[in-house]
């Protein structure tokens, strides 16, 4: 099982999908033919969806052979500000984590993080605590100790811009 963080579109019907998974962490899987209109694997290989998959293993990249939703996260996908925190849970979980390093905690803190958003509408505070917490499990953040300014730490450590947040910022 895992949460399909971002897809990008490979030749002429395929299309690499970034997954965390809870066994394997972070896994790029080239889904072959996805792009087509008669494909089954289709509509289960959307961003945020949780997936029950099976892949097999090439000499090259991973291919999935195989998905199944078991959560699609409908609410994230119906108002504009929390598809734009989701974007951002996925765009730091694959900037942070490296390919198949396997990390429950992150796992799971996905997971309630996208649960959280469907409640609550205090989406800055939840991608604030979800960033002290991630910070947390990576090692990068002492446990308890406040993070005045979250988002400029994240980048901070990742060397890079989160284009996420940038969006983000512009809906708000």
């Amino acid at each position: 099982m895992g949460f399909v963080l971002a897809r990008r579109n490979f030749g002429e019907a395929d299309r690499i999908v970034s997954v965390f998974s809870k066994n394997h962490g972070r896994i790029s899987l080239l889904a072959k033919g996805v792009r087509k209109t008669s494909s089954r694997k289709r509509g289960h290989l959307e961003t945020f969806n949780l997936i029950k998959f099976q892949a097999a293993t090439t000499k090259g990249i991973d291919v999935i052979s195989e998905a199944e939703v078991i959560e699609d996260y409908s609410y994230l996908k119906t108002n504009l500000q929390k598809v734009a925190v989701a974007y951002f849970v996925n765009e730091a979980v694959g900037k942070t984590t490296q390919e198949k390093e396997r990390n429950v905690n992150i796992y799971n803190l996905v997971g309630s993080v996208f649960g959280e958003i469907a409640v609550s509408d205090n989406l800055k505070t939840i991608r604030h605590s979800f960033i002290k917490e991630l910070l947390y499990l990576l090692g990068y953040w002492p446990k308890g100790k406040s993070l005045p300014k979250p988002d400029e730490k994240l980048q901070e450590i990742i060397e890079r811009q989160m284009y996420s947040l940038r969006i983000g910022k512009k809906i708000q």
